[in-house]
């Protein structure tokens, strides 16, 4: 309480979580109650002149003494990051005790909202009080000189286009959210299968989070991949399937693949990031996380469909910073991407929030006689780490779920026409 009174600095980084009724103390949450909603108006904390006016009653008088009396005995002296954390601690624990003192009176009541209940909680263990100051461009340019020195490492994609358009392919240190974007039906759940078999082959440990499709029927999928047995021939070839995926193994005796099954729409980012804590904490070191499909998780938050999508979306892209790996999905276009060749930004289905905070978004889509051709094309919406424009048309072979790249599409004339057009649109 005695910072509340004399920091403002502090009490502005607390000022949005802290609730008076957090405090047994009957004085401390009267003083308090005053000093927030001063602090709230004014921007700044009241001088002892101007708290008196406040002090309208002989008990809020009594009270202000007795805080002042309490805190003249406190120790002056602390270290400010233990501070936080202890407040960050206090306010947590607070929190969530009302949360579940307010859920128990609900049930009593017969008013039970789990969307409700599980945003609340949500909100009470999020709370943060990180005080970083950022970084001194002027006074610190060193640092900056040491970072440009660094070389970021990647992880490919297995395709050298893609890694090309994304300076080496998905960075391995995270803080990065890849998504690509097509039509139902098109072939998402193909292009993440494939990368996440691509990406495990170079001995990584690789999440597939799959929220429309069985593990088992991802399983079949990465099998045939894997193993070119085709997918309506693997039934009755098993033996040659297990041979294969043996040999695969003594091949690639690191390569982690994991297939982890959720209902859609019932698992939030929140919910999520507790699964990966819990992979982390039975020693499992993932390299990339791979969700099938984004617009399948669920979010509490939001009134509508743009509001929610982009909630999830950022909560998605957080987990990269937590974990530091990189996070690759997929979501839909809508009605006016479907017919589209090479879709934009405006074509994806439900939330430009997605697109406003995703890093990278690749299009997916085919021509009228594409899929009889075995071909599938794929272009760049949006590019942080370099050029926004550009396509590459891909060999699909249907029987097996394969993806490959295949130089006789692209030296087509009118292919290379679509890629210079679209190269002289995103010159300045």
């Amino acid at each position: 309480m005695y910072n509340v009174l004399t920091n403002e600095a502090y009490t502005a980084s607390i000022a949005d979580v802290l609730k008076p009724e957090y405090f047994k103390d009957v004085h401390i949450r009267s003083v308090c109650t005053i000093v927030l909603n001063f602090f709230s108006e004014r921007s700044a904390l009241p001088t002892l002149t101007e708290i008196k006016p406040y002090l309208t009653t002989p008990e809020l008088k009594e009270s202000f003494k007795k805080v002042l009396t309490t805190i003249s005995k406190f120790e002056k002296k602390y270290n400010t990051d233990e501070l936080l954390q202890n407040t960050e601690t206090f306010i947590k624990e607070k929190a969530v005790y009302k949360t579940l003192v307010s859920v128990i009176d609900q049930c009593q009541d017969g008013v039970v909202d789990t969307s409700q209940i599980l945003n609340k909680f949500e909100s009470a263990c999020s709370i943060s009080l990180a005080q970083s100051l950022g970084h001194d461009y002027f006074d610190d340019v060193e640092s900056h000189v040491e970072d440009l020195k660094t070389i970021d490492k990647f992880v490919p994609s297995g395709w050298d286009w893609l890694d090309r358009r994304l300076g080496g392919g998905f960075l391995e240190n995270g803080r990065a959210l890849y998504v690509f974007a097509g039509r139902t039906n098109v072939g998402k759940s193909i292009f993440l299968g494939n990368i996440a078999t691509n990406i495990a082959a170079q001995g990584k440990t690789v999440l597939l989070v799959t929220l429309e499709m069985s593990e088992m029927v991802y399983s079949k999928r990465i099998s045939s991949t894997l193993t070119k047995i085709p997918i309506s021939d693997i039934q009755n070839k098993t033996d040659e399937l297990l041979s294969k995926v043996k040999e695969y193994r003594s091949l690639h005796p690191k390569s982690k693949l994991l297939i982890k099954e959720f209902p859609p729409a019932t698992i939030t980012t929140s919910q999520l990031n507790g699964f990966i804590k819990k992979l982390d904490q039975s020693g499992v070191n993932l390299d990339v996380i791979v969700v099938d499909y984004i617009n399948l998780l669920h979010s509490s938050q939001g009134s509508n469909s743009y509001e929610r999508v982009k909630h999830i979306t950022e909560q998605l892209r957080a987990l990269t910073y937590t974990y530091n790996v990189p996070i690759i999905t997929a979501t839909q276009l809508n009605r006016s991407g479907v017919t589209e060749l090479n879709p934009g930004l405006e074509t994806v289905g439900e939330s430009m929030g997605l697109a406003s905070t995703a890093d990278c978004m690749m299009s997916i889509w085919q021509e009228e006689e594409d899929a009889q051709l075995g071909i599938i094309r794929l272009g760049m919406m949006k590019n942080r780490f370099g050029p926004n424009f550009g396509a590459i048309g891909m060999r699909i072979d249907y029987s097996t779920l394969t993806l490959s790249e295949d130089e006789e599409i692209n030296d087509t004339e009118e292919f290379s026409e679509i890629n210079r057009t679209l190269s002289q649109l995103a010159d300045p």
